[in-house]
Order: structure tokens, then C-alpha cells, then sequence
């Protein structure tokens, strides 16, 4: 079999990966998932083992990217607007000044009632987004204590929860 030069591939087809990117990504960042899209094309293109279909090829792959960026944004950090208004975790008071009455304050304080070790494992798995391994290295403590401190935070403040319902 033998694959037209990449460059045709593109020449053909960039309107339509890059349509598909922007519709599924939005307008912000939908020229970072046509690249992405285009760059694992690239790479993937010379083990291609058909030419049957090279545009539905090329568009499945750009939805996987689209699919990566909306994944990833759920990880991204958020500015603070004052960082002085966040206060400490680990203490009483986790949010001053005007943002003092949002709706979560509730659950913040409920974990600042956590023992240490959990809330200090809730901290990093869920604000810092650590991943278990980086909360055992945080905690001096193995992956799978980790995962059990952040259960046992989790169980608490669901019983607390329900507690509160009842």
C-alpha cells in the first residue's frame, strides 16, 4: 500500500480538521486542538495501514484531542482574584473577607473538623490535584495510606452530611 505524501493530506483536508476542532473545543482552543490533532496524525501516519478513509481517520483523531483539552480542563488551575482572601486549610477560618458567605464554606469547614492526616490528604488529592503517589511523598506515607486517609476523609464527611439531614 502506498500512502499519498502527508502534505496532500493536509492540503485536503486542514478545513475540515480544523471545523471540527473548533466546534468541539470552542473558539479559545480549538487552534491548539487542530495542531495537536495534526501532530499525532503526523506521527501515527507512517504505520497507517489503509488509505481507504484518510478524512474520517483524520477527524476521529481530532475529536480524541477535542476530548483531551475538555479532560484536561477540569485540571487546570484557576487565578485567584486575592489571594490574601484564601485562608488556611488547616485552620478554622478557610475563607476571609467578602467571599466568606459562598455556599461551600460549609463543606470547608467540615473538613477543617477532619483529623490532620485526612484533611491534609483531601487538601492534596482535591485542591492541590495530587495523585496518590504524590500524596504519600507529601504525607511521608505509601500510595495505598493515601488512598485510605482520603477515603476515611470522605466517609466522615458523608456521615457528617447525613447526620445533618437527619
Amino acid at each position: 500500500m502506498t500512502l499519498p505524501p502527508f502534505q496532500h493530506l493536509v492540503d485536503a483536508h486542514w478545513r475540515d480538521v480544523s471545523r471540527l476542532a473548533h466546534a468541539l473545543a470552542g473558539p479559545v482552543d480549538g487552534d491548539d486542538v487542530a495542531q495537536q490533532a495534526w501532530t499525532q496524525a503526523l506521527a501515527a501516519y507512517p504505520r497507517l495501514r489503509s488509505s481507504t478513509n484518510l478524512r474520517s481517520w483524520l477527524l476521529t483523531i481530532t475529536s480524541h484531542c477535542a476530548m483531551d483539552i475538555h479532560r484536561s480542563r477540569g485540571r487546570r488551575a484557576v487565578p485567584a482574584q486575592d489571594i490574601a482572601a484564601i485562608g488556611e486549610v488547616s485552620g478554622r477560618a478557610v475563607v476571609q473577607g467578602p467571599e466568606r458567605d459562598r455556599p461551600d464554606e460549609e463543606l470547608w469547614s467540615r473538613v477543617a473538623d477532619l483529623p490532620e492526616r485526612q484533611r491534609h490528604a483531601v487538601v492534596l488529592k482535591y485542591v492541590v490535584d495530587l495523585d496518590h503517589s504524590g500524596i504519600a511523598k507529601a504525607l511521608g506515607t505509601t500510595p495505598t495510606m493515601s488512598r485510605r486517609l482520603v477515603s476515611d476523609a470522605l466517609a466522615n464527611l458523608r456521615l457528617v452530611t447525613l447526620r445533618k439531614e437527619i
